[in-house]
């Protein structure tokens, strides 16, 4: 561990010239004392690098003096190829390797590229999961991702959509993609190839049986496949619709004028349907399908039917009510 996090300072130091003894505590996260004792190691192992007192003072390498321990570990260049998401770096336990990774290769950069790499990671930032997802309940990819390194069979538990919803397998799993913040598991089994959301595997159970993956197989192609074929299913019908202007700007068709706009739009399925429309509330309406206009009709008139009455209690809320505050104590 020591000797990782001397490489990593010596880096620190080629990269980004003199630097406190504070500045490089805190992105080491160790003490300043720590560093102190770092610094003396690298000083008695033969690194030109020497401090200055002040204001304007630090630790900095000689002029020119450049390490030549620039070479990623398997770690490292696995973490590099996902240097434009960290956090999923870090889901996969990689998270350690891909700041060694940007040191590394940082250094190995002239000046006027690595100037211009700190200026792109200084100012653009990817982060790709949507505002309401929530990535970090995946207790298992580690799990799943070390199979997929080593090529070894698993037996999931899994809960899926249809019954049975419980299900346990074993498959040999291909690959993992992320996709939109969440990941997916691409995996054989007795079925054929299928697709797994990581999040909804319940236990793994490594298997000591190696495999192979079956040749001709990319995970790119079939991921495209995969996709292509979902859409196709996604859509499967129509709708027949108008649209006040904002219901035409929220759905993303195009408005005919300032009333009302009719249009086809795709549907997944009425029950789908049913629920993205209501969504919108008095800016759609549906003509057609009429099993899908009749839903809606039945569940605007259960709406207007409940809240017609008094709320439960019997006692009428008044202009001036005001419900009460939430509880914000914690659990327990």
């Amino acid at each position: 561990m020591r000797a990782s996090r001397l490489v990593t300072l010596l880096l620190l130091l080629q990269n980004r010239g003199r630097m406190t003894a504070r500045q490089l505590a805190d992105e080491l996260e160790v003490s300043v004392r720590t560093v102190y004792r770092d610094v003396e190691a690298l000083g008695a192992a033969g690194i030109p690098l020497y401090g200055t007192a002040g204001h304007a003072g630090g630790y900095r390498l000689v002029d020119g003096y450049r390490t030549r321990l620039t070479g990623l570990t398997a770690d490292e260049a696995q973490a590099a190829f996902l240097a434009a998401l960290p956090g999923a770096a870090a889901e996969l336990g990689l998270g350690e390797a891909l700041a060694t990774a940007r040191l590394k290769l940082l250094a190995a950069l002239p000046a006027e590229p690595r100037e211009h790499a700190e200026r792109i990671r200084e100012r653009f930032l990817l982060d790709a999961p949507g505002w309401y997802d929530d990535t970090h309940r995946v207790p298992h990819l580690a799990a799943v991702a070390a199979a997929v390194w080593a090529r070894r069979a698993v037996v999931l538990r899994y809960r899926r959509w249809r019954a049975p919803e419980e299900i346990e397998r074993r498959v040999e799993p291909y690959g993992l993609v992320l996709k939109a913040g969440r990941w997916y598991l691409v995996a054989g089994g007795p079925s054929g190839t299928r697709t797994y959301r990581i999040d909804r595997i319940l236990d793994v159970r490594p298997l000591e049986e190696g495999f192979a993956v079956p040749d001709g197989f990319d995970l790119t192609g079939y991921w495209t496949g995969h996709l292509a074929g979902f859409r196709a299913r996604l859509h499967t019908g129509e709708a027949w619709v108008r649209l006040t202007p904002e219901g035409a700007r929220r759905l993303g068709v195009t408005p005919t004028g300032d009333g009302w706009t009719e249009a086809r739009v795709p549907i997944e399925s009425v029950d789908h349907a049913h629920r993205e429309f209501l969504r919108l509330g008095t800016d759609v309406e549906v003509l057609a399908p009429a099993e899908l206009r009749a839903r809606i009709a039945e569940t605007a008139r259960a709406l207007a039917t409940r809240y017609e009455g008094q709320p439960p209690g019997g006692r009428s809320r008044g202009p001036g009510h005001r419900p009460p505050a939430p509880d914000t104590r914690a659990p327990g």
